[in-house]
């Protein structure tokens, strides 16, 4: 089995088009449709079935992805060991990450493999917990970064960094000019906040019924970038983040905020290493990297 076909299959599993693919790799549609096809030819029955909006795995599909992953990364692993014992540490990380870690910590992270493991090559894929942790689970990536609510106990995650919650609004207003504020003080507030389903979303709600109040959400978007252009923009609306989504707008004057407290919410963000434990040498080496870049920086995720 030629893993290269295989590496294309599961992309296209995963991005569930064939469009999606061909734009990633800049080439013509056709040209993956025909890859794809000589595939199911070797496996001897179609894979995947076309609907108005991309494709699905059949159960033939389904069948050869759950074989052929594991044993992709096996066969990818195993050629970066033998180049790492010949003392190059090379080949492809698959890394998950919140949206709030995309920069500037993968900015870093690339300029140090650059100048200190340019055969090592990222692939970052942007989401959402409850997403990376399926994707992690799944193998459609090798790392990721998490926000958890508990601390994380096992020899799979390791903690990164700790993160209060901030009200966020508009420079000069008046509600966050104090350091801190009670949550309870959000009754009534207009709100952007992100749309359901959320497990941070679940949490805020869910905190505000504990103290007898609905949270206003006059406007609801997954993007961290549009939440805070909405509350920079319009006055009197104000948004739920973490420190470090809103750090660069604090530093320049863009955002005020003040932390939530009574209660705190605190969340722990992780690096989530794959359940097997098994870690190719250019997955340790970014690891490695990821927990030193964020103990310079005092445990935080973003600079000092």
């Amino acid at each position: 089995m030629n893993p290269v076909a295989v590496k294309l299959f599961l992309e296209v599993a995963d991005a569930g088009s064939l469009n999606k693919v061909a734009a990633r790799r800049q080439t013509a549609q056709s040209h993956i449709s025909r890859q794809i096809a000589d595939f199911e030819a070797q496996c001897g029955g179609i894979l995947f079935r076309r609907t108005g909006r991309g494709v699905v795995l059949t159960e033939l599909g389904l069948r050869a992805a759950t074989r052929l992953r594991p044993w992709l990364q096996d066969t990818e692993r195993l050629t970066d060991e033998l180049r790492a014992a010949s003392g190059e540490i090379a080949g492809e990380v698959r890394l998950g990450i919140i949206p709030s870690a995309a920069h500037p910590l993968v900015t870093r992270l690339f300029a140090q493999l650059i100048r200190e493991h340019p055969k090592i090559r990222l692939d970052v894929a942007e989401s959402q917990g409850a997403e990376l942790d399926a994707m992690l689970d799944s193998g459609a990536v090798d790392l990721a970064i998490l926000f958890r609510f508990q601390k994380p106990s096992g020899s799979d995650e390791t903690l990164l960094s700790v993160a209060n919650t901030y009200l966020v609004s508009a420079p000069g207003d008046a509600l966050t000019r104090v350091p801190t504020l009670h949550f309870a003080c959000l009754s009534g507030l207009k709100l952007v906040l992100p749309r359901r389903p959320s497990h941070w979303r679940n949490a805020l709600d869910e905190t505000a019924r504990g103290l007898g109040f609905r949270l206003d959400a006059v406007a609801q978007a997954d993007s961290l970038t549009l939440q805070k252009e909405l509350v920079a923009a319009q006055p009197g609306l104000y948004s739920i983040l973490g420190p470090y989504s809103i750090a660069a707008e604090l530093r320049a004057g863009r955002l005020q905020a003040s932390r939530l407290v009574r209660p705190d919410l605190v969340r722990h963000v992780t690096l989530a290493l794959p359940r097997t434990g098994k870690l190719s040498p250019a997955c340790r080496v970014v690891a490695a990297s990821l927990r030193s870049l964020v103990e310079s920086w005092g445990h935080q995720i973003t600079e000092p």
